[in-house]
């Protein structure tokens, strides 16, 4: 039974979906004007998990990432560099798919932009003005929050008595408002060189809330299951999404909230000016692996603050050469017939405790202590030469469970190297019987830049893929 804490009702609740077998979900994705940060990844890397553990507990999942392709940054990140919004932001959308793609994440059912959902917001925008909701000002157009009785039921925030604003962090629309608390549905272009659009609301382009309430809406229907995003997306942009949601349809939005909480670096909050903002890139120009990133981004619980070290990260990375290198002696290992009821035992406890921790909450720190709890026992079996091959089977079978939700295994090594790789390594030791040894180093060289390294050993040469 999984539970998760709903940001919604501030306790911790069984989830069950609207429809049984089947999940839907939202995931709040990158706004694509730079680079994504391990921050930006922290988020993804716990969605991805999420939408792989749903998928373990039988579910049949329906994920949306949207992709924020126009905002105001956007469009004068755009004029500064002399370009089109598409021209721009394909660079960033390109690097972002490459990245979580190499972060080891499964792509969305559906992963819409913005730019290319404008009349669905426009006719959202529509429903919010004939309901008395919204308003027009100098040729935008806000959302009236007076209108929404239960505005702020998702922050917890009292917003009794305060209609003159005076929060920087809820008056950021540089137009004429009713009330300091309104924000933009619709933004009037600034000049005529801006980027708008020709609508029925009149010329312009749609603010940041708007977009998300629109295209979730699309495809996932008036109320969906679960709505996931970072803690500082509760307020403003979802206390937002769920006024204007609600506003226009009458309905619940969204039955589950679910938010992560921040990752500091060193402590601090990440940012340019400290010198402490990383992003996925950074760090793989440093040498770190993708894996070591990723099984150090999911080590802590979505829901708890994650300290970003660079101890910690090389940590992470010698962890996830030990879980691989594991794999690999055990798909290598002989095996006798028969079983050890013992490890068999521990096999089956490693699943529960790892089942128990992801219900948990998604505890993802219990589960991996599950798994290297299974890994010691295992390895002891290894070292003796004991292992038995049933034993052998159910273990393969339980890390290829486990790796089915937090992917840090990667795939099972190919039991035949590439015709070419295979030719060089035989070279090498063709190259130590003869004592060149120089020759022999220059193809480790090689072959490691191919990311494959090699250990020689008592029994001969070992490899594996970085």
């Amino acid at each position: 039974m999984l539970r998760i804490h709903n940001t919604l009702s501030g306790k911790l609740e069984e989830f069950r979906p609207m429809v049984d077998g089947e999940a839907r979900f939202y995931y709040c994705g990158p706004t694509v004007w730079d680079y994504g940060h391990i921050g930006n990844f922290r988020s993804a890397i716990a969605a991805d998990v999420i939408r792989r553990y749903l998928k373990f507990k039988g579910l049949r999942v329906t994920q949306v990432m949207n992709l924020t392709d126009v905002d105001d940054r956007i469009i004068a990140k755009a004029q500064e560099n002399g370009k089109t919004i598409d021209d721009y932001t394909a660079k960033y959308i390109e690097a972002f798919w490459e990245d979580f793609d190499a972060l080891g994440c499964e792509r969305p059912e559906v992963a819409p932009r913005a730019t290319q959902h404008i009349p669905e917001m426009v006719s959202l925008i529509e429903k919010l003005s004939e309901h008395g909701h919204a308003y027009q000002s100098d040729g935008s157009i806000y959302y009236r929050i007076k209108s929404f009785p239960e505005y702020g039921k998702l922050s917890k925030i009292n917003f009794a008595g305060n209609i003159d604003g005076g929060s920087e962090r809820v008056d950021t629309d540089k137009y004429e408002k009713e009330d300091a608390r309104d924000f933009a549905l619709w933004k009037a272009p600034n000049n005529d060189a801006e980027t708008a659009w020709d609508a029925s609301v009149g010329r312009g382009r749609p603010g940041w809330h708007i977009e998300c309430s629109a295209m979730s809406m699309k495809y996932l229907g008036e109320t969906f299951d679960l709505h996931l995003g970072g803690i500082d997306l509760v307020f403003p942009h979802h206390e937002n999404e769920i006024a204007q949601s609600e506003g226009a349809t009458g309905k619940q939005f969204v039955r589950y909230w679910l938010h992560f909480e921040h990752l500091k670096v060193e402590g601090e909050t990440m940012s340019k000016s400290k010198g402490n903002y990383y992003t996925f890139r950074d760090l793989a120009k440093q040498g770190f692996s993708a894996a070591a990133i990723r099984y150090f981004l999911l080590s802590v619980p979505c829901r708890k603050q994650l300290n970003f070290t660079f101890d910690a990260l090389r940590g992470a990375e010698k962890t996830v050469g030990s879980l691989r290198d594991f794999r690999a002696r055990l798909d290598e290992a002989k095996t006798e017939p028969g079983r050890d009821d013992a490890l068999a035992a521990a096999t089956g406890r490693a699943l529960a405790e790892f089942e128990a921790g992801m219900d948990d909450d998604l505890n993802t720190s219990v589960a991996l202590a599950a798994i290297h709890d299974l890994t010691r026992e295992v390895n002891t079996m290894l070292a003796r030469r004991s292992l038995r091959e049933e034993n052998k089977r159910e273990v393969i079978a339980a890390l290829e469970r486990f790796d089915s939700v937090l992917n840090v295994f990667g795939d099972p090594q190919p039991q035949i190297l590439d015709v070419e790789i295979q030719k060089l390594i035989d070279e090498r030791q063709e190259a130590r019987h003869r004592r060149e040894f120089d020759r022999g180093d220059e193809i480790r060289d090689q072959l490691a830049e191919r990311g494959i390294i090699l250990e020689d050993t008592k029994d001969g040469v070992r490899w594996k893929r970085k």
